[in-house]
């Protein structure tokens, strides 16, 4: 699917057909749309292939010849994990989105591969001062939305993971282990993601790919201290959530060591009056009063061994 748009003196439209100065949007893409971009819009086949790649990292590139400029900057993205697993688990993990300058005619192009919160604000006009026209403002507008949107991300993550780690101190079940995991796992994405970023980031800064405007130097100080903050707190938390698991696998294993010691005090106090009784069961004399008082003794004597054993491992 693409839709193009162009911004003009009354606000930013929707136009039928792509012109000089608008912004082609092209997501979900199919076969078709491929072949739309090589034939009405010029798009050099090594452009297509990287935006159609659903495994492309972060880069920035330049085509001499046709004089385009492809930037490829990884967006957070929240979904649950594989199928047939408990659906409240959570994780979150990256997707590409392709901007392409396109200098004749004079275009920008975005592509991607699937539905997503930053580029839905520039379709719904929540970004203030989008203008079509201004193809590097875009760039770092878009950047600075997908910024944010990892800092969001990030908190949520440590919020679930403090959440978790108050279930696991009274549970051992099997759910927020892969929880924490999935967090874990989740992690290691926004950090590969946010370190593509930010290089591709710094080559902009340099402004010998893209061209820098005055005007826009403020924004993209904002956009260098967002994603730097999202990098920071994506460290802190990869370096904090890997001594939670270890510290909670030590603890669910001591869980279990107590619970097993707990049971097999039990069995062998149990088995005593077992004995004591299966010798009246017997079929022959046995010394002493064939009478209810030695069964009680017995099983009286069996519950105090097992209140001192329970004391002894500082169970009561």
């Amino acid at each position: 699917m693409h839709e193009c748009y162009k911004t003009d003196a009354t606000g930013t439209h929707i136009i039928d057909v792509p012109e000089s100065g608008c912004w082609v949007n092209v997501m979900e893409p199919d076969q078709d749309d491929r072949t739309w971009l090589a034939g009405r819009l010029g798009v050099v086949p090594e452009f297509i292939r990287s935006a159609f790649d659903e495994e492309e990292t972060s880069h920035i590139d330049f085509e001499d010849e046709e004089n385009q400029v492809l930037v490829t900057i990884d967006y957070p993205s929240e979904e649950g994990v594989e199928e047939g697993s408990d659906p409240s688990v959570l994780q979150y993990t990256t997707h590409p989105i392709t901007v392409i300058f396109l200098r004749e005619p004079n275009i920008l192009l975005t592509v991607s591969l699937k539905r997503n919160h930053p580029i839905q604000r520039f379709r719904d006009s929540q970004v203030r001062g989008f203008d079509t026209r201004l193809r590097t403002r875009f760039l770092l507008q878009l950047l600075l939305i997908v910024s944010q949107r990892y800092q969001l991300y990030l908190r949520r993550i440590d919020r679930l993971s403090g959440k978790t780690e108050i279930s696991l101190r009274s549970s051992m079940r099997n759910e927020e282990i892969i929880q924490m995991l999935s967090l874990e796992k989740s992690l290691v994405y926004f950090s590969t993601s946010l370190k593509g970023d930010e290089s591709v980031l710094t080559k902009i800064s340099a402004g010998r790919i893209i061209k820098l405007y005055d005007e826009d130097q403020d924004l993209l100080e904002d956009v260098l201290i967002e994603i730097r903050q999202a990098i920071e707190m994506c460290n802190i938390y990869s370096n904090t959530l890997p001594v939670t698991m270890d510290a909670f696998a030590s603890v669910i294993s001591n869980n279990l060591n107590i619970v097993m010691k707990s049971l097999t005090v039990i069995t062998i106090v149990i088995a005593i009056p077992n004995i004591v009784f299966g010798f009246y069961g017997m079929n022959v004399s046995l010394p002493g009063p064939l009478n209810w008082i030695a069964p009680l003794c017995v099983a009286a004597a069996s519950c105090l061994v097992a209140v001192g054993l329970f004391k002894k491992m500082g169970m009561f």
